[in-house]
């Protein structure tokens, strides 16, 4: 299937007067037209700057890409200027945050919010984009829209914020939609809700999703591909449900290790020990050697190369 996006070794770096901190190092995957790619890692993997990287949201002025090819519907956003990038955010490629508050401006009604998406990139009148706001709440679940148009931010729940954001990233029917942890703020019920919506608008537009999260139950649920990132670079990736069946990179399988089974009677849940390395001193060899019980000596001296093991199926590891 053909590729919506294609990410090139990609590399964002923030440089200060002492030190250069890697947060990206050198990653590559590709979104396939209409599939959710599940990007899945630790806190402090790389995983939310990657997605900044994507929509050309790295914190300046310290924090920038360095290297790297990022091909979205053959055009590479990397070389593109901020006003044709500003063209697309909002338009063809879209993002929701996890805290849907720091997304939403507090000082403007909901309405006008979404109105401004659909006012300046599809040109419609203010009468027009009322009625099409009303219409892509209603689609999210909201059974009176005309009464969440006239909210502020702050008189809706974590939820409906999140609702309203799914909402106004639709509206204009992005062709890519990356989601970062949008439902870890949420309880259980209302997070089946989020992903159940999501699902749907991806069968009912075709917009391909890339959704980070750290929670492998929702990789379960969502995912057609994914990748296991670590300390800045992707470690596993392949179709969910061979890497699910078949998880070949230590970190992955201590990731599934650390599931809790409601089958088993474990009195302990299964930990790694150890932290993820600070981007500003990765280690020389391979990033997970410290926590790995399955290292060499080879393994703290040399950095391993992403190989193909079977079609599809990608793995960062000397020892597999």
């Amino acid at each position: 299937m053909e590729a919506l996006l294609k990410v090139s070794n990609l590399k964002t770096y923030f440089s200060t007067s002492s030190r250069q901190v890697k947060a990206v190092d050198g990653v590559d995957f590709e979104v396939k037209k209409g599939k959710v790619l599940c990007i899945v890692g630790e806190s402090g993997s790389g995983k939310s700057m990657t997605s900044l990287s994507l929509m050309g949201l790295v914190p300046g002025p310290n924090g920038r890409i360095v290297e790297g090819e990022v091909m979205f519907d053959g055009e590479d956003l990397v070389k593109m200027d901020e006003k044709r990038l500003s063209d697309l955010r909002g338009n063809k490629m879209a993002m929701i945050f996890q805290e849907p508050m720091s997304a939403l401006n507090p000082l403007f009604k909901i309405g006008e919010q979404i109105m401004e998406v659909l006012m300046r990139h599809r040109k419609l009148s203010r009468n027009e984009a009322r009625s099409k706001a009303i219409a892509q709440l209603r689609s999210v679940g909201f059974p009176q829209p005309e009464m969440i148009i006239s909210s502020y931010p702050h008189q809706l729940s974590g939820g409906m914020r999140q609702r309203v954001m799914i909402a106004m990233m639709m509206a204009c029917e992005p062709k890519l939609l990356i989601a970062d942890e949008p439902t870890t703020a949420l309880d259980v019920t209302i997070q089946a809700q989020v992903l159940d919506l999501m699902r749907n608008l991806k069968h009912q537009t075709g917009t391909a999703i890339i959704f980070i999260t750290h929670d492998l139950g929702v990789v379960a649920e969502m995912a057609d591909d994914m990748a296991v990132m670590y300390a800045g670079q992707i470690v596993e990736s392949g179709a969910a449900d061979v890497v699910f069946d078949k998880p070949l990179h230590p970190y992955t399988l201590a990731l599934m290790g650390s599931i809790p089974s409601i089958t088993e009677d474990n009195e302990r849940l299964i930990t790694i020990p150890g932290t993820v390395p600070s981007a500003a001193n990765f280690p020389v060899g391979c990033r997970f050697a410290e926590r790995c019980s399955m290292a060499r000596g080879s393994c703290h001296t040399s950095m391993p190369e992403l190989r193909e093991l079977s079609p599809g199926h990608f793995v960062r590891c000397a020892l597999v």
